[in-house]
């Protein structure tokens, strides 16, 4: 399974969570590989704590590999090289977790139809040794996403994923939903490409992150009641701009740990020191279970 991850501004948390799935998509015994197609800002490496690729690497990550500059991109063992003790410490029977960082200090750049051809062939290679494989796009309307739907396109038979993060605020709804459904988004861009627009939006789901409890401690009565509400009109606006329940994958709650610290939350983190919250970590689980549930994919 191939699974693109995308978002229309930073800050979704799209990295950390998408970075979170893809950890309990390995616990849960899946061979995971995780493509850092953030080519401005590749740092998946740290939510992983993996030092050698923290802010990408030195020559030979993806960047290089799409440039034509070398035969195979670099590849990072999670579980083997992380510096986090709780991370290494796995079930037996966890599958691998492999990361594909990019180049340090290259940034974004416009795709060419080469380009485009040695992603797909990569892709290809890679699900066929993987189960599942994430992509984690550039925000907004990159050459990252293009170079993802040209890629995709080319990918005839491999079941695929979008997911679209977006925080719970007006702004961020509007957002999301835009580069879904807007001017020159991924439908759009999709139809462009030869993508039957239906089929594309089918494949397709919301998540929503950093999502507030109304019932959480800490907060006033007024508070509570005002969230309350302009949830209600959240609802409204998502519905409207064509992100509503029926377009939603799953939430992900507010958690101190990631506001402060993006990074992956593991049993340790919850049970054992009490730092992360038990519903964050059930969250990332059920949307790993989601991602495999065709009926939660099915057009409703």
């Amino acid at each position: 399974m191939l699974v693109f991850a995308t978002s229309d501004k930073g800050g979704t948390g799209r990295s950390v969570t998408t970075s979170n799935v893809a950890y309990q998509s390995a616990l849960a015994g899946n061979d995971v590989c995780y493509l850092d197609f953030d080519f401005g800002s590749p740092t998946a490496g740290s939510v992983f704590d993996v030092d050698s690729g923290r802010l990408g690497v030195h020559g030979g990550g993806l960047h290089s590999y799409l440039l034509g500059n070398v035969a195979e991109p670099h590849r990072i063992d999670v579980f083997a090289e992380t510096e986090r003790d709780s991370v290494k410490d796995r079930a037996y029977d966890a599958g691998r977790l492999i990361l594909m960082p990019g180049d340090i200090g290259i940034g974004e750049f416009p795709s060419s139809p080469e380009q485009v051809r040695r992603c797909a062939s990569l892709i290809k290679r890679l699900i066929g040794e993987f189960d599942i494989c994430f992509v984690d796009l550039s925000a907004g309307r990159s050459y990252a996403l293009q170079m993802a739907l040209a890629a995709a396109k080319q990918l005839n038979g491999v079941k695929t994923r979008w997911l679209v993060y977006h925080r719970w605020t007006k702004q961020h709804v509007i957002a999301a939903a835009a580069l879904v459904h807007g001017d020159h988004g991924i439908l759009e861009a999709g139809e462009d490409l030869g993508f039957d627009r239906e089929e594309l939006l089918s494949s397709l789901r919301f998540v929503r992150t950093a999502l507030v409890d109304p019932s959480r401690p800490g907060l006033t009565s007024q508070q509570a009641v005002w969230i309350s509400e302009w949830d209600g009109k959240l609802q409204t606006i998502a519905q409207a701009e064509g992100a509503g329940p029926l377009w939603l994958l799953h939430t992900v709650p507010l958690d101190p740990v990631l506001q402060w610290r993006e990074q992956l939350i593991t049993a340790h983190d919850v049970n054992n020191i009490g730092i992360a919250n038990e519903r964050t970590a059930d969250a990332f689980k059920r949307l790993s279970e989601l991602l495999l549930d065709d009926k939660a994919w099915e057009v409703r």
